[in-house]
């Protein structure tokens, strides 16, 4: 049996600053890294977003204790947040260990992390997945809150999953994010973006122009890599139309094919007759139930073959 993938990093001060990753000494078995951290303080004021490549636009975290993850899992963004760091303390990451881990150090938090501190703790983990050893694979969930909450059970545990979804986040600041993995060396990469954008009021060219944006920098980054465009979720908000997002959809789907990714269809299977997500589907028009999270979890393994098959992204 493959022995489980350890992972290493320090910590610097209180509040997740610039990540650094401790070196393994050469005496130290394979997957085995020294680990020295010091307890990060939180901020407990209000959510605020203090990170954006555009910020005439306002980004609205949606930590959100409507979201529906599974029993004894975090269930707000401050509970989720504490479990991944006190996974990383342990050297691991939080998507291969029990949902409920942790539980006596997230259970009666009330905390509420920042953007920023969301994007230094996504980096660190990404810094530590960069220090592995081993052969398993490593797949990335890129996006918003919809890829956040996906829950960690219900990914393959075949692989090694590292989630850099944040809440509310944007195609501008996936953007922007995307030097955080630069150096993840990951075999596929799962993108899904878009609906935040449409709830602030961009524009379907301007989402298009990003997604293209986003696809040609990771083909920079990770030429041998298989990148996979997730269509966007139907929702029931009078804010967004249906037929907005098919024809954005549509696009997308010519975007992945001209940049050499796949395109993953998950709209046909969560929508109603109406275009409109199913009401069992979701908790509030948008973010998922279990049973949104266990159909995306069915058309993940639909999809292995396909995926597998795929053309990497190529210059």
């Amino acid at each position: 049996m493959t022995a489980p993938t350890v992972f290493a990093l320090t910590f610097a001060s209180a509040v997740l600053p610039t990540p650094s990753v401790s070196v393994p000494p050469t005496s130290l078995p394979p997957e085995k890294f020294p680990i020295s951290i010091t307890e990060p303080r939180i901020a407990s004021s209000p959510l605020s977003s203090t990170v954006s490549v555009r910020p005439e636009v306002e980004i609205q975290p949606e930590f959100s204790s409507e979201v529906a993850p599974l029993v004894s899992a975090p269930r707000s963004g401050g509970q989720l947040y504490l479990q991944r760091l006190s996974a990383l303390k342990i050297g691991k990451l939080y998507t291969r260990l029990p949902s409920d881990s942790f539980r006596e150090i997230w259970q009666n938090s009330s905390v509420q992390p920042t953007y920023e501190q969301w994007r230094k703790l996504l980096a660190l983990e990404a810094k530590a997945v960069s220090r592995r050893n081993g052969d398993r694979q490593l797949s990335i969930l890129l996006g918003d809150s919809l890829s956040l909450w996906f829950p960690g059970d219900r990914l393959p545990q075949s692989q090694i999953w590292l989630n850099q979804g944040i809440s509310g986040d944007t195609t501008w600041n996936i953007l922007a994010r995307l030097p955080d993995i630069a150096n993840t060396r990951p075999d596929q990469i799962y993108v899904m973006a878009g609906v935040n954008d449409l709830k602030m009021g961009a524009s379907d060219a301007e989402i298009i122009w990003n997604m293209q944006r986003i696809l040609k920098q990771l083909r920079a980054m990770h030429p041998r890599t298989k990148v996979i465009v997730e269509s966007i979720l139907p929702t029931r908000t009078p804010r967004i139309l249906s037929d907005r997002i098919i024809h954005i959809n549509q696009q997308l789907q010519e975007l992945a094919r001209q940049e050499g990714a796949t395109y993953l269809d998950l709209f046909a299977q969560f929508a109603d007759h109406d275009g409109q997500i199913l009401s069992e589907y979701t908790t509030d028009g948008i973010h998922l139930t279990a049973q949104g999270y266990a159909t995306w979890q069915t058309v993940f393994q639909d999809s292995d073959t396909r995926v597998a098959a795929a053309p990497v992204l190529a210059n």
